[in-house]
């Protein structure tokens, strides 16, 4: 049956704002919690808090159905100073729900809701809302907490909203869908001088210099063309005063890579370029390499199906594949390493040129919610039906 499009649901829209107005950054998403252990409780699920700190999951039994299934929303915002001018703007300055992770939030309660309603499935489902995600790993976090052996998932799934895809589309990719993430510190340890005697010195901000350029070879020289990468450097810090040479230096790298070779060689051939273009300049760095996210998988099997279900749902010219990988990065990729699922993307576009995520004017749109609510429901009510 297609879903047909809705009115907004004004009872999600006001929650989707209510959360809009009190955004905090991961690991300390303590209020978002509280409202939404609260409301699942009203519905009557089984709430569990604390994992990963402030995650919670919702547990929904019915029937005597053996199946069981997972569905995952993040609430953690961003540490950007909004700009939307709403009336339900950010009321924690520096801090801002930029990325829809409020209506991500939002949806996933409006299906808790529906499901607790109709009761129209045989099974058990575990709603899991994930703090953390856009940057300390909450869903490791909560795994490492016991998630999946306190909460066994026969299959678990997530989205993420798009403001640049048409709205109510649905995106899919099977295999590699978004790259694994990176970080990488370079210290350069120079000699300090006055910036009239740079001869007496050992000038870290130049070799600073010479090692972002060499490392952009990597990518064109050192990476096979076929295999999307990613090397950015991000922060470039050193000096205090233009007559003053630093004795240090120091920049912060994001390095993104879709398979685990070329991850490995990215990593190697960062620290061989960093420490030999130091080396020319007779100094030495300090490399702090952290591996982060792992890349995104969509198993087939998975794909296949929620593909399949959303073509019936909001019809086959609402589905689209997506031609090519994302180079950005989401730690429902920890999930899909421990159980079979699925992360797609459902289109919000209000128009042609509407902010992108992590902008200050970015703000989710309401229209989706109630899209996201039904898709997430039926979608419980097929899996758990079938065999």
């Amino acid at each position: 049956m297609t879903f047909q499009p809705q009115n907004r649901d004004p009872d999600l829209v006001a929650m989707r704002r209510r959360l809009h107005a009190i955004p905090e950054i991961g690991l300390s998403e303590f209020k978002t919690s509280d409202i939404v252990a609260a409301e699942l409780a009203r519905l009557g699920y089984q709430v569990t808090r604390g994992l990963a700190k402030t995650g919670i999951v919702a547990t929904l039994r019915n029937g005597d159905g053996e199946r069981s299934i997972g569905l995952r929303a993040d609430f953690d915002a961003l540490p950007i100073e909004e700009q939307t001018g709403a009336d339900y703007a950010s009321t924690h300055p520096g801090h801002m729900h930029a990325c829809g992770h409020d209506g991500h939030t939002a949806m996933l309660l409006g299906a808790a809701a529906m499901l607790a309603e109709r009761r129209q499935f045989s099974g058990t489902v575990h709603l899991i809302f994930q703090p953390a995600e856009e940057n300390f790993g909450g869903a490791k976090l909560m795994i490492e907490d016991g998630l999946f052996d306190r909460f066994p998932c026969d299959a678990v799934f997530g989205l993420h909203n798009e403001p640049s895809l048409p709205f109510g589309s649905f995106a899919f990719r099977e295999g590699e869908m978004m790259a694994a993430a990176d970080e990488c510190r370079i210290t350069i340890v120079g000699k300090g001088g006055h910036g009239a005697e740079p001869h007496l010195a050992a000038d870290p901000i130049v070799c600073g210099a010479s090692i972002i350029m060499a490392l952009q070879t990597i990518i064109s020289r050192n990476t096979q063309a076929s295999q999307p990468a990613v090397i950015t450097v991000g922060t470039f810090h050193g000096g205090n005063a233009s007559n003053v040479i630093p004795e240090r230096a120091e920049m912060c790298l994001t390095v993104r890579a879709l398979d685990a070779d070329t991850r490995d060689n990215l990593e190697k051939r960062v620290r061989t370029v960093a420490e030999g273009q130091a080396a020319s300049y007779g100094m030495q760095v300090e490399i702090d390499y952290e591996r982060f996210y792992p890349p995104l998988i969509n198993p087939k099997t998975e794909t296949d199906y929620v593909r399949s279900f959303a073509k019936s749902f909001a019809g086959s010219d609402k589905v689209h594949d997506m031609q090519h990988p994302i180079m950005g990065s989401e730690d429902f990729s920890y999930f899909l390493e421990e159980r079979p699922g699925c992360y797609f993307l459902l289109g919000t576009a209000r128009t042609e040129n509407d902010p992108p995520l992590h902008h200050p004017k970015y703000d989710f749109n309401d229209d989706a919610l109630p899209i996201g609510a039904a898709f997430w429901t039926e979608l419980v009510e097929d899996f758990l039906a079938r065999d």
